[in-house]
């Protein structure tokens, strides 16, 4: 497999997740250009000075390029794949979990097929959180050398975004070659997050109008029923679809909508 190409390079999107160190966002945004990347998101709730970011030495066309979004699901609207990166630790994690360099084959597949692909770090403290992750299709984990008396192995934000990227670039010519990808029953380019919120919305008011909310609590959290939506693996062609079904069995229950 070769190198990416520049435009496939341009699809993918590194997006920071609640990082408040600027030397961090600077360490990532220096990875992101020595690699060839530059789409870089910002995703917080309050402001982050990113002209404080000494550390993206020759990186400040990623930093003046870097857009900023108060949620998830707003920086990853426009995506069709999700990945999300964990240290794993005691997490009960409930995505497919890829170690880094699987998952880089599933991520060159996502941006070669034309579509465009999130790839999300969490804080420095505390990483992604379940709510997070539930906006991501798979995760991924960069294999680390555990010590008996490390609890919870992890790396520095900007370390793992170079590592991340690092694999991503490298030339694989001489690997083996992957098998292919399907990203759907029909190996048609996935729906973008923002149809798949809309799908999880209406399946969620479906659920209430039914009362399922009530009889299954333990079926109906808001970050399961997002997952159960990404697990089905709904394309551009379908999301449409799964929308006007929804919207049809709220019309014949009677649910008057905004």
């Amino acid at each position: 497999m070769t190198r990416l190409t520049d435009a496939e390079a341009a699809r993918l999107c590194v997006v920071l997740v609640r990082a408040r160190n600027p030397a961090n966002i600077g360490a990532a945004a220096r990875a992101m250009h020595d690699f060839g990347f530059s789409s870089l998101r910002v995703v917080n709730e309050f402001p982050v000075p990113l002209e404080a970011a000494r550390s993206a030495v020759d990186a400040s066309a990623v930093i003046a390029g870097a857009t900023s979004y108060s949620t998830v699901a707003e920086a990853v609207a426009d995506c069709t794949l999700v990945v999300g990166t964990t240290a794993v630790g005691e997490r009960e994690l409930r995505h497919e979990l890829l170690e880094l360099p699987a998952a880089a084959q599933r991520l060159r597949a996502g941006v070669a097929g034309g579509g465009r692909v999130a790839l999300l770090f969490g804080s420095e403290k505390t990483g992604l959180s379940n709510e997070e992750l539930s906006f991501c299709h798979l995760l991924l984990t960069i294999p680390m050398y555990e010590h008996e008396d490390m609890r919870h192995p992890s790396m520095n934000l900007g370390q793992a975004v170079a590592v991340c990227l690092w694999e991503l670039v490298r030339d694989r010519a001489h690997d083996q070659a992957p098998a292919p990808v399907v990203i759907s029953g029909l190996d048609a380019p996935p729906a973008d997050s923002a149809s798949l919120e809309r799908v999880t919305a209406l399946l969620t008011e479906v659920m209430e109008a039914t009362e399922y909310t009530r009889r299954h609590a333990a079926n109906c959290d808001p970050a399961h029923i997002r997952r159960l939506v990404r697990r089905i693996g709904v394309d551009p062609v379908d999301a449409p679809v799964w929308m006007g079904i929804l919207r049809q069995i709220l019309w014949k229950l009677g649910v008057e909508r905004k």
